[in-house]
């Protein structure tokens, strides 16, 4: 039987349980409930908090999890990224008073505050800068204003809670991470399983279904417009001089496609959701 971990709140947690869901799994009932058999599917759910995931993953507790590539690099693990879920996005930044810091070269012996030390500690070393950690559970951007801290490491968004406690952003990127699935053992049975439904949610909610009608004279130009992932499906129609396409496009440009596709005669242009996938 699998062991699937799963965030039980958070950020990631009701995005990972509607991809499960979706996915064809069958979830806790129960908000509170720490754990959820599901026999058909041969798993069993784990709910963790999202920081603990990847300890118990890394360690051969559990075989398989879904947290953030954040979390799993801070966790210095023996898990490791398999594959990529597409939410939860997030990007690390240093900030500190305006001015006081222009470049990472910078930090070099300052006290720096983050709730990421593993992440924020091993970014430094790979760059050769040295700093006294401050670690913290959260509120990390009152750091400086409260004496504890030269500057910050934390979650950007807009960086306006940042601007609020008087501070800029300043130097590279730490990290851009995501919602991302772990294993210490990828090749035990049932995670293959796993992640080519998970992948099949994601084909699913990326794109959507264009079935339309075009005269055989412009049924290149509309197959040029909707080349699908290996290629358009196409049927006879009762008068021969039409033929009926179906073909997966993007979402985000579904619109688009819906216009070009009149443009050069196609008619009865027709959009549907894809509920799942296998690619």
């Amino acid at each position: 039987m699998l062991r699937i971990a799963v965030p039980n709140k958070g950020s990631l947690s009701e995005t990972a349980a509607e991809m499960l869901q979706e996915a064809g799994y069958t979830g806790r009932r129960d908000p509170r409930a720490l754990s959820a058999l599901d026999a058909r599917n041969d798993v069993e759910f784990f709910y963790l908090r999202p920081r603990d995931i990847a300890t118990y993953v890394g360690s051969g507790a559990l075989d398989v999890g879904i947290t953030g590539r954040d979390l799993l690099l801070d966790s210095r693990s023996e898990a490791q990224e398999i594959s990529t879920l597409d939410f939860g996005e997030s990007t690390f930044r240093f900030a500190a008073i305006p001015g006081r810091f222009t470049e990472l070269a910078d930090l070099e012996g300052v006290r720096v505050a983050t709730s990421y030390p593993g992440l924020v500690g091993d970014f430094l070393a790979r760059h050769g800068v040295s700093v006294t950690m401050v670690s913290l559970d959260g509120a990390v951007e009152s750091a400086v204003k409260l004496g504890v801290a030269d500057a910050v490491a934390d979650v950007v968004s807009t960086g306006s809670t940042l601007r609020a406690q008087g501070l800029e952003i300043f130097g590279p990127v730490i990290l851009d991470s995501t919602a991302v699935l772990i294993s210490a053992s990828p090749q035990l049975p049932g995670i293959s399983t796993l992640q080519r439904r998970l992948q099949g949610v994601l084909v699913a909610r990326q794109y959507v279904l264009v079935d339309y009608d075009v005269p055989r004279e412009h049924l290149e130009a509309a197959t040029r417009i909707t080349p699908g992932l290996e290629s358009p499906t196409l049927s006879p129609l009762h008068d021969p001089n039409w033929v009926a396409v179906r073909s997966m496009v993007p979402r985000s440009d579904a619109n688009d496609v819906m216009d070009a596709l009149h443009a050069v005669g196609a008619r009865a242009i027709l959009v549907s959701a894809i509920h799942a996938a296998r690619i």
